[in-house]
Formats: C-alpha cells, sequence, structure tokens
C-alpha cells in the first residue's frame, strides 16, 4: 500500500502480500468502529445498575450518554484534521490507546462524577480514532471496490448501535467478579489493546498531501455554542427552569452566529476554516446535513427513553430487556446489507425515503401497543414494531453517506465527511438533553410506585410522538438528496468502463 499522494495510490494488486495487509487493516478499523458504536449505547442497558450501585441522579445518567457523544461530536472535525496532517495510521493509534485508558477509568470509576468525566474523555479520544476510520478506507481501497467496503460498513454501523444493548445485558446480568456494570467499559481493554497492536502492524500510514492548519478558534466556538445549548436542556427539568437557562439557549444561536462570521473571514484569510461554509451550497449536501442531525436526535431519544420504559417503567431486567432487542438488530443488519448494493442502484434516494416511512410505521405500532397493554406489554408483543423500525433503520444507515457525499466537489470530501460524523453526534447529543423534555416532562413527578408503569407508559408514548414527528421530516429533507447518488460497487466497470471512470472521478477521497 501506498499514501493516497503518491502516483502508485491506485489498487494493490490481488495477488501481493499488501492486498491481504489491507483488509487485516480494514478488519481492524471496523472492529474500533463498531466498539465506538456499542459504546453509545451498551449503556443505556446498564442505567438501573448504575443508578443502584453508584447512586447516579437522572442528570448524571444524561450525562453518562449524551457527555460522551458531546465530546465525539465536538472533536470530530479536528480529529479528522490531525490525521490529515500527523497521519491517519498515527492519530488512529492515540485514539484507540486513550479510547482504551478511558474505558479503564470508566470500569474504575469511584463515583458518578468520576464515570462522567471519563466518559467526556472517552468521547474525545473516539473522536481522534473514528473519523481515520473512513480516511483509512479511502486511501486503501480503489474506487471499484468502496462499494463493497461500505456495504460491509453499513452492516457494522447497523450492530454496532443495536447490540449494544444486547451485550450490555449479558455483562450485566452475568455480575463478573461481582462488579455488576464496569464490565460494560472494560471489555474494552482487551479489544482496545488488540486493535493498537494489530494496528501497529497491518495499518499503512496516510496523510493528505496539502494538510490545512487547525483552526483552534473554530473548536473552541463550536464547542461552546453546544454546551450552551445542551447544557440547558438536560439540567433544566431538574432546577425548575431557570431563566439562566433560556439566556444560555439563546447565547447559543449568537455564538454560532459568531462562527459563521470568522469561518467566512478564516476561509478569505488563509483557506483553512474548521467548517467549509461553501459546502452548504451543495444542495444534497445541506440536505444530507439536515438529514443526519435529525436523524441524530430521533436515535438519541429513542434509545435512551426504550430502556428507561424497560427496564424502570416496567421492571424487566437487563437481560429480558437486551433480549427484546434482538428484532431490531437483525432487521437492522439484514437490511443495511442488502439496501447499498441492490436496493440503492436500482432505486436511489427513493430507498431512503422508504426507511424513514418504515421506521415512522413502526413507532406508530409501538405506540399503539404500548398504549393497548400498557405494564402487561410482553417482549414478544415488542417484536413487531422493533422489527419494522429496524429495518427501516437498515434502509437509511449504510446508503446515507453516499448519498450526502456525492455531489460534493472531491477537493472538499474530507471536511465533508467531518462534518456528516459531527452533526449526527451532535444530534445524538440533542436527542438526549431532550428526552428531560419529551419523556421525564410528561410524567408525574409525584406518582406513587402502584402508577409507575402506568406513567413510563405515558412518558415512552409522548416521547414516541416525538420520533414520528422527527421522522416526518427526515423524508421531507430527504427530498434534497440526489434521485441518483454515485454508486461504487466492485465490478461495476467491467460492465460500463467510462460510467465507472465517472463514479470515481466523484468519488470521495476523505482529504482536506
Amino acid at each position: 500500500m501506498t499514501s493516497p499522494s503518491t502516483p502508485t495510490a491506485a489498487a494493490p494488486s490481488p495477488e501481493t502480500p499488501s492486498d491481504r495487509r489491507r483488509w487485516f487493516a480494514l478488519a481492524i478499523v471496523m472492529t474500533a468502529a463498531f466498539m465506538d458504536l456499542v459504546d453509545v449505547t451498551i449503556v443505556n442497558i446498564a442505567i438501573p445498575a448504575i443508578q443502584r450501585d453508584a447512586g447516579a441522579t437522572f442528570s448524571q445518567i444524561q450525562w453518562i450518554t449524551a457527555g460522551y457523544a458531546l465530546a465525539l461530536g465536538a472533536g470530530l472535525i479536528t480529529g479528522g484534521r490531525l490525521g490529515d496532517i500527523y497521519g491517519r495510521k498515527k492519530i488512529f493509534l492515540i485514539g484507540i490507546t486513550g479510547f482504551t485508558v478511558a474505558s479503564a477509568l470508566c470500569g474504575f470509576a469511584a463515583n458518578p462524577e468520576m464515570l462522567v468525566a471519563s466518559r467526556i474523555l472517552q468521547g474525545a479520544m473516539a473522536a481522534l480514532m473514528v473519523p481515520q476510520v473512513l480516511s483509512i478506507v479511502h486511501a486503501t481501497f480503489p474506487a471499484h471496490e468502496r462499494g463493497k467496503v461500505f456495504g460491509l460498513f453499513g452492516m457494522v454501523v447497523g450492530l454496532g448501535a443495536v447490540s449494544g444493548p444486547l451485550l450490555g445485558a449479558l455483562l450485566t446480568e452475568w455480575n463478573i467478579l461481582g462488579l455488576e456494570w464496569r464490565p460494560i467499559f472494560l471489555i474494552n481493554l482487551p479489544v482496545g489493546i488488540a486493535g493498537l497492536l494489530l494496528g501497529r502492524k497491518f495499518i499503512t500510514e496516510s496523510k493528505a498531501p496539502r494538510a490545512l492548519r487547525l483552526d483552534l478558534v473554530g473548536v473552541v466556538l463550536v464547542t461552546a455554542g453546544l454546551l450552551m445549548l445542551l447544557y440547558p436542556l438536560t439540567r433544566g427539568r431538574e432546577l425548575g427552569w431557570p431563566l439562566w437557562g433560556y439566556a444560555m439557549m439563546a447565547g447559543a444561536v449568537v455564538v454560532f452566529g459568531a462562527l459563521v462570521a470568522y469561518e467566512r473571514n478564516k476561509a478569505a484569510k488563509d483557506g483553512s476554516p474548521l467548517v467549509e461554509l461553501s459546502l452548504f451550497k451543495v444542495r444534497s449536501f445541506a440536505a444530507g446535513i439536515a438529514v443526519q442531525t435529525v436523524f441524530g436526535v430521533s436515535l438519541g431519544i429513542f434509545f435512551l427513553v426504550w430502556t428507561m420504559y424497560m427496564q424502570v417503567g416496567l421492571g424487566w431486567s437487563e437481560l429480558r430487556a437486551g433480549l427484546t432487542g434482538v428484532p431490531f438488530s437483525i432487521a437492522v443488519s439484514v437490511a443495511a446489507g442488502i439496501s447499498v448494493q441492490k436496493l440503492v442502484p436500482r432505486f436511489g434516494r427513493k430507498v431512503l425515503q422508504a426507511g424513514a416511512l418504515t421506521m415512522a410505521a413502526g413507532v406508530l405500532i409501538y405506540i399503539w401497543e404500548a398504549g393497548r397493554y400498557g405494564a402487561d406489554i410482553a417482549p414478544w408483543q415488542m417484536a413487531l414494531p422493533l422489527a419494522v423500525m429496524g429495518l427501516g433503520m437498515g434502509l437509511i444507515v449504510a446508503p446515507l453517506t453516499d448519498a450526502v457525499l456525492s455531489e460534493v466537489p472531491r477537493e472538499h470530501a474530507g471536511s465533508a465527511s467531518g462534518l456528516i460524523n459531527t452533526v449526527q453526534q451532535m444530534g445524538n447529543a440533542l436527542g438526549l438533553g431532550l428526552v428531560s423534555v419529551v419523556f421525564f416532562g410528561a410524567m408525574d413527578e409525584n406518582v406513587v410506585p402502584q402508577q409507575v408503569a402506568a406513567e413510563f407508559a405515558h412518558g415512552f408514548q409522548n416521547a414516541l410522538w416525538w420520533v414520528f414527528g422527527v421522522l416526518v421530516v427526515i423524508f421531507l429533507l430527504m427530498l434534497g438528496l440526489p434521485r441518483r447518488p454515485a454508486q461504487h460497487v466492485e465490478g461495476a466497470e467491467a460492465l460500463d468502463a467510462p460510467s465507472a471512470s465517472a463514479a470515481s472521478d466523484r468519488e470521495p477521497a476523505l482529504t482536506s
């Protein structure tokens, strides 16, 4: 393998050892991506155990989940830029090392405050690790093979996002060495160490040919604006919605306005802004960024509320709740596996829109069942809405990135990819912050124990109506995506060489 900045960055020969090495490298970075995605959801299933053992408040529970998403989202663009400047392999190895250390700190946290701080550190380290995954893929695989790779990546995304609850349930239920919830973090240690050792051996270094400088002021403004928006949302209900909370959220709008003005000046001055604002002139990219943000909000709300409903409201064990999500996991995996390779090349953006409508239909079924069966609802009754929602999610998660990037100029593909990951994480953090409004805000704070299940069912239904509304918005925003996103299916060039060549010209290089 060679760096993408060299003239020989084309595909290695299938007969060479480097070809075998790149598939090992793919397995390593995919495992790291899976580890990150699992960590986003694995915590949810252990929330009751963390509350019992560590005495964490609802606000701290929200920050254990939202803090990770916020740190990850705020650092993704910077992490990608560091990889371009100093080398993607180097930054990936630093990220996976820091992620492993932070996981150990989470696992041995002495109190909720230490757990929150360790989760924020874990998210920050993931921000160094995650952006390098697709960059390494693009530096390693030729355009005609990336369709196959993206299909695999879509399956990893789907499995990682929804297998966390089951894995978390098993680890918590087994109570390994009397550690209760702590193994959900400690399991990252052997995986992270193996990834570090194998990554040093099999991943080949690559850098952007003309790396830009870091925009530290932009990083500060983005982080400040997001904190000013999310902190009041997370703490507002607990503190009685004080006036300063509304003032902070209004101030966040001012900070984001200052960010836009500064980035424009930065682009004109030295051409190295943190956010490439010219990308938003591309209609499909602007629409895709909106889809990613709003989709993140829906997932942030659903997964946390779903877990609280089953375990706190219905009183289910971690294992029972985790097994309930198996239909979701299977459906996401199946739909993600066929969407990129089979459906999107034939039907284009209609596949993504069908995914949004399918998820919305599953939400409506869930709302109806929660109201009909109340506290007596059984896991098998949840299988249908979860399977329908999983099919819809699978149709979206795998092809969405390709659809958003398909009309982005090649020279801005790296910045665009960083923005896509960032806004999805920010949407997720915003959704987690909104849980206090759409879920806890719909319940009676003075409920007696006999009415807990009914109140949680009511809060769950209210939150699902929000998720349904968000999915309708996503469907409408998808109208801005290209009808036929660029596809890079293995072997396509053999059928239509000119078309494959044109597609290759449009392929994002994930470099700045």
